[in-house]
C-alpha cells in the first residue's frame, strides 16, 4: 500500500454509502483523510471518530495545502467550488469507483455485480465471513443490520464490493472472483440498449485477475451470453436450480413462508439449509453466496451453520410493523423483475387478506423505456398506488413524454386496481381510510417512499 500510505485525500461528499466505506479502508492503511458533506450526519460523527477531518457545506477553503489527491462522490457536478479549487492547484481528482479500484486491486477481491440482488448478496457474503472468523472488508450499497453498518474495516485480506454498472463504474474492479447474478435492460439512460449492456457485463467479467473465478447464474440467458466467450480463463463456476449447474438447489420446500432446500455442489450433498429471506430469488443468491465462500477457503459446513441466520439488509422487503392487524413493509424494488420477485415473495411470506402496494416510480427515463414492463409487474398486488415519479438524472426529453398518471391507467388497462395520488399526504389519508384489518401495505421504490411507511406507522401508534 505504499502509494496511499502517509497521504491525505479530501472527499468531496464524505458521507455516501460507498464513499464513507471508502474513506474508513484508506484510514486503516494509513492514509489521512479530510472532506465535506452538505449536512451532518451518524456516518459524519463515525468517520470523525476514526480521524476525518470533515467540514459541513461545500467551500473552497475546506481543502488546505496539504491535500495529496481528491475523490469525488458520483452526485459533485462541475459547478461544485471545492472540485474548482482542487483543479485551480492541479490535484489528481477521482470518481468514487477509480479510488475504489485502486484500493480492491491490493486485496482479493470479491465484486459482485447484476441488474437485481447486489446489496442483498454482497451483505450476505460479508456477513458469512465475518461470522465464520474471516474478518472481510465490505463496502454494500445498503445498511446491513446484523453488522451495523454497509461498511467494514476488518483484519482479514478479502474485500467484497457491491459492484455498479451505471456509468461503466465496475469496470474499475479487477477482483480475483465476480459474482455474476443477472443481466436485464436498466439504466437505459446511459445505455443504448440490452446489447450494450451485456456488452459492458461481458467486459467487467474479463477484468478478473488471472486465475481468478466468475461465479454465474447458469440459468439467465444474457450471462450465458458472455460465458460462451471464455474457453480456459477465468475458471467459471455455476450456479442455479438446475442439476447441470456447479451449485445447485434440488427439493424447494416453502417453510413458514421461506425456503428450505438441498444444497449439492455438483453431485455431493453440502446439507438442508432454511434461509431467512423470503422469495425463490433469495434462493439463488443463497447458492452465489456459497459459492463466493467457498472461494475465500471456508468449508460447506462452516457456511450452512450461517448463511440461513442472516436477515437482510436495509430496505429489501423489510418489515417495519403488525400494528392492528395491518402488516407494513418497505421494499426497494424499482425494476419490473424486481417488483414481480417482491410481490410473490411477500405473499409466501404473510398471505394478506389484501396487498396495498405503494409505488414509486424511479426516473422518468427509467419509467418510459420500460412503461409497458412495469404495468404488467403489479398483477399480485390487490392495489396499486402510484405518486409522481422520482426525480434523478433525467432529461427533459424523458420528463415530457411519460408521468405517473400514465403508468396507473397503463396498470388498470392490466385489469388491476391503481390510483395516481400525487403527494405523500394524500396517500397516506387514502391508506388511513381504507385499509383493514389482516391487509399489508409494502412501500416499495428506490426514492424517498419510505416515507411513507414510517408516518403511516406513526399515526398508528398516536391514534390507534
Amino acid at each position: 500500500m505504499t502509494d496511499i500510505h502517509g497521504k491525505k485525500y479530501h472527499f468531496i461528499g464524505i458521507a455516501g454509502i460507498g464513499t464513507s466505506g471508502l474513506a474508513k479502508m484508506l484510514m486503516k492503511n494509513g492514509a489521512s483523510v479530510s472532506g465535506s458533506d452538505m449536512e451532518d450526519s451518524a456516518v459524519v460523527a463515525q468517520l470523525r471518530s476514526l480521524g476525518a477531518d470533515i467540514s459541513v457545506g461545500h467551500s473552497p477553503e475546506n481543502i488546505s495545502g496539504d491535500v495529496d489527491e481528491v475523490v469525488i462522490s458520483a452526485a459533485i457536478t462541475a459547478a461544485n467550488p471545492e472540485l474548482g479549487r482542487a483543479s485551480e492547484l492541479g490535484l489528481p481528482i477521482h470518481k468514487y469507483a477509480v479510488m475504489l479500484g485502486r484500493l480492491f486491486d491490493t486485496y482479493t477481491g470479491i465484486a459482485v455485480a447484476g441488474t437485481h440482488g447486489k446489496s442483498t448478496t454482497s451483505g450476505w457474503i460479508s456477513y458469512v465471513l465475518q461470522q465464520a472468523g474471516k474478518q472481510p472488508n465490505f463496502i454494500v450499497g445498503a445498511y446491513i443490520p446484523q453488522l451495523d453498518s454497509s461498511s467494514g474495516v476488518g483484519s482479514g485480506k478479502v474485500f467484497v464490493a457491491e459492484s455498479c454498472e451505471y456509468d461503466r463504474s465496475f469496470l474499475n474492479l479487477h477482483p480475483d472472483a465476480a459474482v455474476l447474478l443477472n443481466i436485464e435492460q436498466d439504466h437505459l439512460d446511459y445505455y443504448r440498449d440490452e446489447v450494450e449492456i451485456v456488452e459492458a457485463f461481458a467486459e467487467f467479467s474479463a477484468g478478473i485477475k488471472p486465475r481468478g473465478v466468475l461465479i454465474a447464474n447458469g440459468q439467465d440467458k444474457n450471462v450465458a451470453r458472455i460465458l460462451r466467450r471464455f474457453k480456459t480463463e477465468p475458471k467459471i463456476v455455476s450456479y442455479g436450480l438446475d442439476s447441470h449447474c456447479d451449485f445447485n438447489a434440488q427439493n424447494l420446500a416453502l417453510v413458514d413462508g421461506s425456503y428450505e432446500f438441498d444444497l449439492h455442489h455438483k453431485d455431493a450433498l453440502l446439507g438442508r439449509p432454511h434461509i431467512a429471506l423470503p422469495g425463490r430469488f433469495n434462493v439463488l443468491n443463497a447458492l452465489a453466496v456459497t459459492a463466493a465462500c467457498i472461494h475465500t477457503g471456508l468449508d460447506a459446513e462452516t457456511i450452512l451453520e450461517h448463511l440461513g441466520r442472516f436477515t437482510g439488509i436495509d430496505r429489501r422487503l423489510m418489515l417495519k410493523a403488525k400494528v392492528d392487524g395491518v402488516t407494513i413493509l418497505d421494499d426497494y424494488a424499482h425494476h419490473p423483475t424486481e417488483i414481480r420477485a417482491s410481490l410473490k415473495a411477500i405473499r409466501e411470506k404473510y398471505a394478506p387478506k389484501r396487498l396495498w402496494c405503494v409505488f414509486q416510480p424511479h426516473q422518468y427515463s427509467r419509467t418510459r423505456f420500460l412503461l409497458d414492463d412495469f404495468a404488467e409487474s403489479f398483477k399480485l398486488a390487490d392495489i396499486t398506488i402510484v405518486p409522481e415519479i422520482y426525480f434523478v438524472r433525467d432529461t427533459a426529453e424523458s420528463k415530457s413524454t411519460v408521468n405517473a398518471e400514465m403508468l396507473a391507467e397503463r396498470i388498470r388497462q392490466q385489469g388491476c386496481q391503481a390510483l395516481f395520488i400525487n403527494d405523500f399526504s394524500g396517500i397516506l389519508e387514502h391508506l388511513k381510510n381504507n385499509v383493514k384489518d389482516g391487509d399489508l401495505v409494502v412501500t416499495m421504490g428506490a426514492g424517498t417512499i419510505w416515507k411513507v411507511a414510517d408516518e403511516y406507522i406513526q399515526w398508528f401508534r398516536e391514534h390507534r
